[in-house]
C-alpha cells in the first residue's frame, strides 16, 4: 500500500487522484503483481509527493494489465496538486509472481527505471520488502557482503528502493 508512483521519460512523478477509483487500484495491483482487495485511496492518503504530476483523469476498466493501458490524460497533462497524489491498497497482500517471463522493460517501461550503476533491489525474500540486498554494476547485479553492515546502511537501501 502506499501513493502510487510511475516513471515516464526519465523522471519519476505522481498521479493525481481526479477519477481514481477501485478499478484503477486493481490494475496498479495486478501491474506490480500483487493480490487482495484492490482499494483506492485519495487526497494524499500516504503524504504528497514531490517532483512532477504525471497523469490526471486515470480511467480503468478494472480488466487491464497496466495503467498505460487506462483512458487516461497525456503524459504531464493535469489540474492538480499535490494534495490530490492517489494512493492505493492491496492489503492483505501476497506476492502472486516471483519471476518475470519477459523482461521488464516490455512490461511496464513507464513504471520502471532503466538499469543504471548502483541501482538496489531486493531478492529472495518472503514479500517486496525484504531480502537480500543486490547491486547492479558493470551489467551485472551482485551481492553485497555484510562485513560492516549496520542498521544505517540498511536505512540507505530502503530508501534508495
Amino acid at each position: 500500500e502506499g501513493r502510487v508512483e510511475v516513471y515516464h521519460d526519465g523522471k519519476w512523478g505522481t498521479i493525481c487522484d481526479d477519477q481514481w477509483d477501485d478499478r484503477d487500484a486493481e490494475v496498479v495491483c495486478r501491474q506490480l503483481g500483487l493480490s487482495g482487495t484492490p482499494k483506492a485511496l485519495s487526497w494524499a492518503h500516504y503524504g504528497q509527493g514531490s517532483g512532477p504530476i504525471l497523469l490526471d483523469e486515470v480511467q480503468c476498466s478494472g480488466n487491464e494489465l497496466s495503467l498505460d493501458q487506462c483512458k487516461k490524460s497525456d503524459w504531464g497533462q493535469q489540474n492538480c496538486d499535490h494534495i490530490e497524489d492517489a494512493g492505493v491498497s492491496c492489503d492483505p497482500f501476497t506476492v502472486v509472481h516471483r519471476l518475470f517471463l519477459f523482461s521488464p522493460a516490455e512490461c511496464c517501461p513507464f513504471l520502471l527505471p532503466p538499469l543504471a550503476e548502483g541501482m538496489v533491489r531486493l531478492a529472495g525474500g518472503h514479500s517486496p520488502s525484504e531480502g537480500r540486498v543486490e547491486v547492479y554494476y558493470n551489467g551485472d547485479w551482485g551481492t553485497v557482503c555484510d562485513d560492516g553492515w549496520t542498521d544505517v546502511a540498511a536505512q540507505v537501501v530502503c530508501r534508495q528502493l
